[in-house]
């Protein structure tokens, strides 16, 4: 390969997957003078979580299954995407990204990440239609490669908060300067659909945001925002069974139930690498008016450089700005047959809420480049669920303890080709 993989290290903020996937050795070029680049990343990884009434998952839409289901799982991290770009001349490319990783629907069965074309209006001006990658958080463009990532996988509590990772529509890049600072600023439209379990989709509609990324020697930073038109059907029959409450359950119907409601998201992250170590930071807020809620996620990293060795910390939180426990339905007067499915539902609703994240833990790991294109890690993490939260677990069971630390121990082979 012709590109130096060094360098995602050491500015990891302003390489996308596109350098990453297709720098090729002697590119084939075609008779008309089309470059064609193919290449791929994966990771091959295993997490074991402490807990036994839980697991731990990367985000919702790829389940991990360690903890409860497996005592040692390779569902959380694993993934290999292969990517196709052509550039047909000096203004039209188009790129195709396919990912096989563990969803919710389809198992490991491969799906198209990315699909677009971009016409160069100008040496600054860039165009695309297609499915784009949003260019959320700093590693937004290539979050799931693991091998440009300092760490075994993003810090949970931010990443998982908005797993979307994509969207289908249109968007606009303008690159330019203001001294000695280098901007890209991006506009976004654009809508998702995803299939979840059998049945149920999550779809992001009227999907709107801004992106830019300033960089200036060894500093990169990145402010984003996106609203968009939220709908998951994941909890139809509880609210459902709200609905045949009358008002007071219509009530609980309005606030809580995810269907067309406006999401924010903002974000703002740096990073300052230059060369021997690096410090990178991130915080995010995401506002859902719903049982998803209305929280503020982050997280601060470091890490040195010894040769091929990085060793490195994480400290990431996740806190909510709603409550996470309500009353409920008012069941003093109902009768009995009635009062007990009441009382299921506020349960139902209060399970809910207690999924909104409030988190905190603290991650350590070694980061071993023993080879070009090849990093091993190992990273062991301490994740508190704050008391009355399930925290980023998921598949809570009967007996799960909140305010307790649970050790989560990972291992990644990262690679790209």
């Amino acid at each position: 390969m012709n590109a130096d993989f060094s360098t995602m290290r050491a500015s990891m903020a302003t390489v996308t997957m596109l350098s990453c996937c297709a720098a090729l050795a002697g590119e084939p070029v075609d008779e008309e003078g089309a470059r064609v680049n193919f290449g791929g990343f994966g990771t091959l990884g295993v997490v074991h979580s402490s807990d036994r009434h839980s697991d731990f998952t990367a985000n919702a839409l790829t389940p991990g299954d360690a903890g409860h289901t497996r005592r040692w799982s390779p569902a959380v991290d694993s993934r290999l995407g292969v990517q196709l770009g052509v550039d047909l001349d000096s203004k039209w490319s188009a790129v195709l990204q396919l990912v096989a990783e563990h969803t919710l629907r389809n198992g490991y069965a491969p799906v198209v990440e990315w699909a677009n074309v971009q016409y160069r209006a100008t040496p600054d001006l860039s165009l695309r239609v297609g499915r784009i990658a949003l260019p959320l958080f700093l590693s937004g463009d290539y979050r799931k490669a693991g091998y440009a990532l300092p760490w075994v996988r993003p810090p949970v509590e931010l990443y998982g908060a908005i797993p979307l990772s994509n969207s289908d529509g249109f968007d606009a890049s303008y690159r330019w300067q203001l001294g000695d600072t280098h901007h890209l600023t991006q506009f976004f439209l654009g809508h998702t659909d995803l299939p979840l379990a059998a049945g149920t989709r999550a779809q992001a509609r009227r999907l709107t945001g801004l992106s830019n990324t300033a960089s200036a020697g060894a500093l990169t930073m990145r402010a984003s925002v996106m609203t968009a038109e939220l709908s998951v059907d994941v909890a139809r029959p509880l609210f459902d069974g709200l609905r045949r409450f009358g008002p007071q359950g219509q009530v609980l119907v309005e606030r809580y139930e995810l269907a067309a409601k406006r999401a924010l998201v903002v974000s703002l992250g740096f990073n300052y690498d230059p060369g021997q170590w690096f410090a990178m930071g991130e915080i995010g807020r995401m506002k859902t008016h719903s049982y998803l809620g209305d929280k503020t996620t982050g997280y601060l990293s470091s890490g040195y450089r010894h040769g091929d060795v990085t060793p490195y910390l994480v400290y990431a939180f996740s806190r909510a700005n709603m409550e996470t426990s309500v009353a409920g339905l008012d069941l003093a007067a109902m009768p009995a047959p009635q009062s007990f499915a009441g009382t299921q539902l506020n349960a139902g609703l209060n399970q809910l809420l207690a999924a909104i994240p409030r988190q905190h833990g603290v991650s350590a790991g070694v980061r071993w480049d023993f080879r070009p294109n090849y990093a091993l890690k190992l990273q062991a993490g301490r994740f508190t669920p704050e008391q009355g939260s399930t925290g980023t677990f998921i598949n809570v069971q009967p007996g799960f303890r909140s305010g307790r630390p649970i050790t989560v121990l990972s291992a990644a082979l990262d690679f790209v080709f």
